[in-house]
């Protein structure tokens, strides 16, 4: 993947949240990008610090003008887990993002070839490189589209 995003003092890359390492710069970032990747299970978080991080990462991401995120939030395929992939659908189904998200698509209602992977394509282009990972449907992921925001990338 291209560098998503660089500080906008210093220039060094730089992740979306928080300050810049290299200057400590909390300004928003530049943007190159209009799909990022979310990992919102990593560090363990329990459920409701992930609909935390989750509601921070959208904020941030529609001011920046970003279009789509692909949401990694695990399936329980240890047998136990599951429960931030069931709380955010039960988020998502209940319109808890709606001020942010357009649309979401369930990654396992999104296998490979399909019309819905071939829909997601045709309204957002920079998911190609994200959906290869859904050649049987990938139930441990959900992309979610994002409203209108501050700039485009």
């Amino acid at each position: 993947m291209t560098q998503a995003f660089d500080c906008a003092e210093c220039g060094n890359p730089r992740v979306l949240m928080g300050g810049c390492q290299y200057c400590g710069s909390i300004e928003l970032p530049n943007v190159f990008v209009d799909t990022i990747e979310l990992n919102i299970k990593q560090g363990f978080p329990t459920v409701e610090e992930a609909l935390d991080h989750l509601t921070e990462y959208l904020r941030m991401a529609c001011q920046l003008g970003l279009k789509a995120i692909v949401l990694i939030h695990g399936y329980g395929s240890s047998g136990e887990g599951g429960r931030i992939k069931w709380a955010i659908h039960d988020a998502l189904e209940n319109n808890r993002y709606a001020d942010r998200v357009e649309e979401y698509f369930f990654g396992e209602d999104v296998p490979f070839a399909s019309a819905t992977y071939y829909d997601l394509l045709r309204q957002r282009p920079g998911l190609k490189d994200y959906l290869k990972h859904f050649k049987a449907g990938n139930a441990g992921m959900t992309v979610l589209l994002l409203g209108s925001g501050r700039r485009s990338a």
